[in-house]
């Protein structure tokens, strides 16, 4: 598909101003070249013959609204991305968390929830799922409905399956989910101690504090203003020596808060120094 540039900067500083001050979705910080992008493949994708008229259609078409927030957030994800990633978690970091009577865990910019549920899976067979709460965030609602029902294409869960054995998984993966014709369903036990929420990393406030927050592969899009308001935001978030994961991309290195956080090994992981 040829991506035809309908929409140049000033139009897309426009048009963002414009849902910021409409729908209070603040998309202005985040990294304008992604955006731009993402803004010129919708046009593409739904015909517009110029910027005035997908402006119009955002501004006044509430559903169309919902699918413009689909497609300018990314919704890339899968159960037990990078198993190097989660093989630490099942290692170094769960067990860590068994030491609270209550573990509280914020899967920011959730997506479909894949990560979420990769993340009760590592609490079960630690033991600890009963008392653990994940809340799994993200800006978009219609994700976090795909996340809630927990049913994802049959011909992903080869590849979650592989995923899961290579970050150390110790039973057949197979137990966790029922499979349906050309779907499969997770049982019902890994939502149990899940609560899915919309939240706006960048006009929401914290409303927890929490023993490990993951936001992997989310503030690649933002700009680094927008990166220091959200690593802020983890900060009051996270209790001292609470744990905080990133993408492969990301990083706490050159902001305020490095020198207040130990990273753990060689992956995108730190803790918070008291």
């Amino acid at each position: 598909m040829r991506i035809y540039t309908l929409v140049d900067d000033d139009d897309l500083e426009t048009l963002l101003n414009d849902v910021a001050n409409k729908y209070g979705y603040d998309f202005t910080e985040y990294s304008k070249a992604s955006m731009k992008r993402r803004v010129n493949r919708l046009c593409t994708l739904d015909k517009f013959a110029s910027f005035a008229e997908l402006r119009y259609r955002v501004l006044n078409n509430d559903s169309y609204f919902a699918r413009f927030v689909e497609e300018v957030t990314v919704n890339v994800t899968e159960m037990f991305r990078d198993q190097h990633f989660y093989k630490t978690l099942r290692d170094e970091i769960i067990p860590q968390l068994g030491v609270h009577s209550h573990i509280k865990i914020w899967l920011a910019g959730c997506s479909t929830g894949e990560e979420a549920y990769s993340l009760s899976i590592l609490l079960h067979e630690a033991n600890l799922a009963h008392k653990a709460i994940i809340y799994a965030t993200d800006i978009n609602p219609r994700v976090l409905e795909t996340a809630r029902n927990g049913i994802y294409p049959i011909h992903l869960i080869r590849g979650y399956s592989q995923n899961y054995i290579n970050s150390g998984g110790i039973t057949d993966f197979s137990d966790y989910y029922t499979a349906n014709y050309d779907y499969a369903r997770f049982v019902d036990k890994l939502r149990e101690h899940m609560i899915f929420a919309t939240h706006n990393l960048v006009s929401d406030s914290s409303f927890n504090e929490f023993q490990l927050i993951l936001c992997r592969n989310v503030l690649i899009y933002f700009d680094k203003n927008l990166q220091d308001k959200v690593f802020n935001l983890f900060d009051a978030s996270l209790e001292n020596l609470g744990y905080l994961a990133l993408g492969s991309k990301e990083t706490i290195k050159f902001s305020h808060l490095e020198r207040r956080y130990q990273q753990i090994g060689k992956e995108k992981i730190w803790r918070k120094m008291k």
